[in-house]
């Protein structure tokens, strides 16, 4: 039903012949038109047009020769209604008949009336007989060229081998049209409209082909159209010319003008665990303009089947989205044998999105993907067969609503959910707000003249938080008692902060926080004594509003280093720029862990006793914080006092460069990019004072490969101690610095990554591709097919083959070292991925992906490919030689005719297991 919709590409004969309504005549043509003119004295005010009624009598006036030299120009004398004015042009000549009754047009010949424009390498047209006959010629080699081209105001273009139209009755014929509608493609045949406005067609062909003689199509032999309905038949389909036992006797098609319901048809395939199936077969459903809906279903020969229903709307200018749900049952081996197993799952989609322009300050937003944890696992990736959508372990959910009131204040509430399939377990956030006020100057007045004093640069905001979540296994979520499990609670900031420079180069801040946290629950905490084995603690929550609040003091102080060396004598490498950024900050808060401000307890065994620890060498009575249960927490024990620090570094190079766009024919170079060292220092520590130092930073060696690269560093030393207990030797850290023997600060965790592509031209197509596709998609002037497959390429870029690439080879790496503080257990990961392409012919490619797994030692997941352009149509074999997904597939399909201009074709794989 889908593709014989298209048979309303009847409607172009419409084009030509209702030319009933009112158009304007044209004043002007392309430069090398010569329009007919009158030699003699005319009025100037009048237009260069022709009126059909007196178009033979003003010839005679004009001329008693049966033709016209080139470049002479005729025009009426006398202004008359404007629909009945032709205008007409051609470039080689312009000549008459006898009786002047008949005017014929050579080459790249012209006519507009009524809002018809035509073009042809010949045109003639009949005053007594009120005919327009238009056709092309065949030139020196025996081409057919210049043929008809014609289009209504308002419509699409078309062209034809020839046609005739009748200015009179409004009736005509056309010869071998070809035609676009809707990214479909009708030629060949012939098409007459009668008087009472049916349209006879004969011997027309529709493809998504779109050359003029098609390589395939469904070929109509006859069809009627009328204003609601198209009777045709017989119809069959023909694959280069040659008609296959495929088709209709006839056929009965509705043509309403808005959306229509139809059946799906199912495509048919096997499984190699399910069995041979129809898969997506059903029923679509056209609710109106703006919505409509998909019902469809798959069935397997071993007894499993899956359903779903799948929705679009838009507003155009408002909203859109789509809905998607799915449910499958899979069984698998034989009933009643140990092999036999079966599952029930289900996935729910959900996508909206809001026009930024439709209610500015608002904004309403939903990504929705969950569902069961075995979906993708047990269903192949919902029927993809796309490995990595098997694979996939991660679902993540997102429904936001924010909103902008007077002043910058943002309002944002949210609904979140993640789910990791393979441990089971789900994260569900209901609700998490936040609102938030734009820092602003309260002393500080509009009418200020003249630089801000000291206490007029005090700033002062404001930021609200609350959550509400629960984080359990996804069997246990729709419990009743998961209710008890939810963790939540409110957060209040309030920042003051001031800046100003200092002796011109340093960058001095200085603030106060207050943190305010409210708790609608609290724990509390009894121990008891197990014998020769750590205490048992049992944990009771309370549940309650308290509070907790706290405070810190902060400053900071930064600055640039810029240092610069040039060089004379090192050939085009003239100089070497450095820019330094160091930065110090101090940070201050009190201890909150006094059990009298309410946050902390202290500790008691079941008996009453208390329970002591060893703090800093220190014996003392064990506190907890009630707040531990918390969303937010509580004040963390004990006061800080620390230094902040970090030094950021860049360095670049100039050479001299011929190709440099700039005209000073100088390159720059990033060398180092972002290389950075930071820590801290704790003040009141009374060991270890010193953190752990992290680095990070980017390397770009040439234009087309850089580098990334982190790391951390220990700075203390370690000792062997012997555990009596045990007679086992442990290491463990002292707080000693490491250059106080002399040595550099312990590497305990280090890595990179690189990619590289050796033709760098495959990525810049890739990116101009996806651009290309995306200006379409925008555009907004497809059809609804052409916008699905639009779409598909959207999401997934790489399941495309780009035949304008000859050649290409990538690879990836990453490689990281990591081991305990004091340098024991070292793991090392690395993966190295790489792909490639070539074409063999223009037509022929041959792709292929693989990887090394370092710690198997052997070849990750292989694919091969080999595809064929058919222009219309496409071929491709994929290979899977070895592993979990060890397949092979060959698939000849129709190309989309938007895909051609592009030059893909779209890969699909088909795996046997999964």
């Amino acid at each position: 039903m889908k593709l014989l919709r298209y048979i309303i590409f009847l409607k172009t004969i419409v084009l030509l012949t209702s030319v009933n309504n009112q158009a304007l005549a044209f004043t002007s043509f392309s430069t090398f038109q010569v329009v007919q003119q009158d030699t003699t004295k005319k009025d100037t005010t009048k237009k260069n047009t022709l009126n059909k009624g007196e178009l033979q009598r003003n010839l005679k006036d004009t001329t008693k020769n049966d033709s016209l030299k080139k470049g002479s120009v005729q025009s009426n004398p006398k202004d008359t209604a404007a629909s009945e004015k032709i205008q007409y042009a051609a470039r080689d000549s312009v000549s008459f008949s006898k009786d002047s009754s008949i005017v014929y047009l050579y080459g790249k010949a012209r006519v507009i009336y009524q809002g018809l424009e035509l073009d042809a390498d010949y045109i003639s047209f009949n005053n007594k007989t009120n005919i327009i006959y238009a056709r092309g010629t065949v030139n020196d080699k025996g081409k057919y060229i210049g043929r008809p081209i014609f289009k209504m105001e308002g419509q699409g273009t078309s062209m034809a081998d020839s046609l005739r139209f009748n200015t009179a009755t409004k009736a005509g014929n056309i010869f071998g049209v070809y035609t676009e509608q809707e990214g479909g493609f009708f030629t060949g045949g012939k098409a007459k409209k009668q008087p009472d406005d049916e349209i006879h067609s004969k011997g027309q062909t529709f493809s998504t082909c779109n050359l003029p003689h098609p390589h395939f199509g469904i070929h109509f032999t006859k069809a009627i159209v009328t204003e609601n309905q198209i009777i045709a038949g017989p119809l069959y389909l023909k694959i280069e010319d040659i008609p296959l036992p495929l088709g209709l006797p006839f056929a009965f098609f509705p043509k309403p003008n808005k959306k229509s319901s139809g059946i799906i048809l199912p495509t048919p395939g096997e499984d190699f665990s399910r069995g041979f199936f129809l898969q997506d077969g059903g029923y679509y459903i056209g609710l109106s303009d703006y919505w409509d809906a998909k019902l469809t279903g798959t069935i397997y020969s071993y007894g499993s089947f899956s359903a779903r229903g799948a929705s679009t709307y838009t507003k155009r200018y408002k909203f859109n989205g789509n809905i998607d749900l799915n449910y499958a049952f899979n069984q698998y081996g034989t009933k009643e044998t140990a092999d036999y197993n079966s599952s029930k799952d289900f996935r729910i989609n959900w996508s909206h999105s809001q026009n930024p322009n439709a209610k500015p300050g608002t904004t309403f937003s939903a990504s929705v993907n969950a569902g069961t944890s075995s979906y993708d696992r047990l269903t192949a990736g919902g029927n993809t067969y796309d490995p990595n959508q098997t694979a996939n372990n991660t679902l993540s959910s997102s429904i936001a609503y924010s909103k902008i009131f007077g002043k910058g204040i943002n309002f944002t509430s949210a609904l979140r959910h993640s789910q990791e399939t393979q441990a089971k377990t789900v994260s569900l956030t209901l609700p998490d707000v936040t609102l938030s006020v734009p820092t602003f100057n309260p002393f500080d007045s509009k009418d200020r003249v003249g630089e801000q004093k000291w206490y007029q640069k005090i700033s002062v905001g404001y930021s609200m938080q609350a959550t509400n979540q629960i984080n359990t296994a996804d069997s246990l979520l729709f419990k009743k008692e998961s209710l008890y499990k939810f963790r939540n609670g409110m957060q209040h900031n309030i920042p003051i902060s001031m800046s100003f420079n200092v002796l011109k180069y340093f960058n001095f801040n200085t603030g106060l926080n207050y943190l305010e946290r409210w708790h609608l629950q609290s724990i509390r905490k009894t121990y008891a004594k197990v014998p020769n084995q750590q205490d048992a603690v049992f944990i009771d929550t309370v549940p309650g509003f308290n509070r907790s609040g706290q405070y810190s003091i902060n400053g900071g102080l930064s600055t640039k280093i810029y240092s610069t060396a040039q060089f004379k004598n090192l050939g085009n490498f003239k100089a070497l720029r450095h820019v330094m950024t160091p930065s110090v900050s101090f940070g201050y808060t009190p201890d909150f862990s006094d059990p009298s401000k309410g946050n902390y307890k202290y500790a008691y065994y079941q008996d009453g006793s208390p329970k002591y620890t060893i703090l800093n060498g220190v014996v003392e009575q064990e506190k907890y914080s009630i707040h531990e249960s918390s969303y937010y927490g509580g004040p963390g024990q004990g006061k800080s006092a620390s230094i902040s620090f970090s030094v950021d570094n860049t360095v670049e190079a100039k050479f001299l460069s011929p190709k440099d766009t700039t005209g000073t024919g100088e390159k720059k170079i990033p060398i180092i990019q972002g290389l950075g060292i930071s820590g801290s220092y704790n003040l009141l520590a009374k060991e270890f004072k010193l953190s752990t130092l992290s680095f990070s930073g980017r390397s770009q060696f040439t234009d087309k490969l850089g580098i990334n690269y982190y790391g951390t560093l220990n700075p203390y030393l370690y000792e062997d101690v012997l555990d009596t207990a045990t007679n086992l030797t442990n290491r463990k850290l002292v707080s000693k610095y490491t250059w106080s023997k002399g040595q550099f600060p312990r590497l305990t965790n280090f890595g990179f990554s690189f990619s590289y592509s050796l033709n760098p031209e495959a990525l810049k197509r890739k990116n101009e591709t996806d651009d290309k596709l995306k200006e379409q998609k925008n555009t907004g002037a497809i059809s609804p097919e052409q916008a699905e497959a639009l779409a598909k390429v959207s999401r997934d870029p790489n399941a495309f083959v780009d035949f304008n690439i000859p050649w290409n080879f990538a690879f990836s790496y990453t490689f990281n070292y990591s081991t305990t503080d004091v340098g024991q257990m070292p793991t090392v990961t690395n993966t190295l991925n790489f792909n490639g392409d070539m074409n063999l012919t223009p037509k022929w490619k041959v792709t292929f992906s693989s990887g090394w797994d370092f710690k198997s030692k052997t070849i990750s997941q292989t694919n091969f490919a080999i595809y064929r352009d058919l222009h219309c149509w496409d071929m491709a074999f994929t290979w899977v030689p070895f592993g979990f997904y060890q397949s092979y597939s060959v698939d000849i399909k129709v190309k989309a005719s938007i895909l051609q201009d592009l030059k893909l074709s779209k890969r699909k794989g088909y795996y046997s297991k999964f």
